[in-house]
């Protein structure tokens, strides 16, 4: 198969964002309920392999125990581990929270910071997490690439890499900037309710004609 000109999977590019901004519009929107930059953090942090609903049930009594990263910060570790349980890997997130809360008190002022360098400083946050909250908090053009968003890229021809970071990059180099952060919007909500994995829905799919991958005789 001959492979695409960068000019003609710009011009492809140009027609999936288009489509995206018609069926979900250019608002921005969060799946993780948050009120400031610290919930989202300790939210962000929790999701990791658990679904954004069963985090929200989460996060709502767990943040009226917690409301600050002071109170994180003196939690027992072993009553935080029951108290996020059901979000899996609740060991190693536990301990991570309350480090991290120490960090931000000790090294921020009690503020999350918003550059990628002291973000990814801070116990249990990666690129991932610290994009999402540049992104979605502090405004920041930013690329957060979680699973939909690899998997769906490489589908659409715009990334080949299984690595999240090289993905980052690619991406970087070929969305503008004003669609950053919508990618990880829009193609979160794509892959729940159409690419799904395992059994995307093509046939029902408004992107179907620009992506490479479209299975043309699948049934919905």
């Amino acid at each position: 198969m001959k492979k695409e000109s960068k000019k003609k999977q710009q011009e492809r590019l140009k027609k999936i964002l288009d489509a995206l901004d018609r069926e979900y519009g250019t608002d921005y929107r969060c799946y993780l309920e948050h009120r400031d930059a610290w919930q989202l953090l300790v939210a962000t942090i929790l999701s990791a392999q658990c679904t954004d609903a069963r985090v929200n049930l989460v996060t709502g009594p767990l943040f009226e125990k917690y409301p600050d990263p002071a109170a994180f910060a003196a939690a027992d570790q072993k009553e935080l581990e029951q108290d996020i349980h059901s979000t899996g890997f609740y060991h190693n997130k536990a301990k991570n929270i309350i480090a991290c809360a120490n960090q931000i008190l000790k090294e921020h002022g009690g503020e999350v910071p918003r550059d990628l360098e002291s973000l990814t400083k801070l116990a249990g946050v990666g690129r991932k997490t610290a994009n999402v909250i540049r992104g979605n908090i502090y405004n920041e053009p930013s690329i957060v690439v979680d699973t939909h968003v690899k998997r769906i890229s490489r589908l659409l021809g715009l990334t080949d890499t299984d690595d999240p970071v090289k993905a980052e990059f690619e991406l970087m180099e070929i969305l503008p900037e004003d669609h950053w952060i919508l990618w990880n919007i829009d193609i979160i909500t794509l892959g729940r309710s159409i690419c799904i994995a395992n059994r995307p829905k093509c046939a029902k799919c408004f992107l179907r004609e620009f992506c490479p991958s479209a299975k043309k005789d699948s049934e919905s």
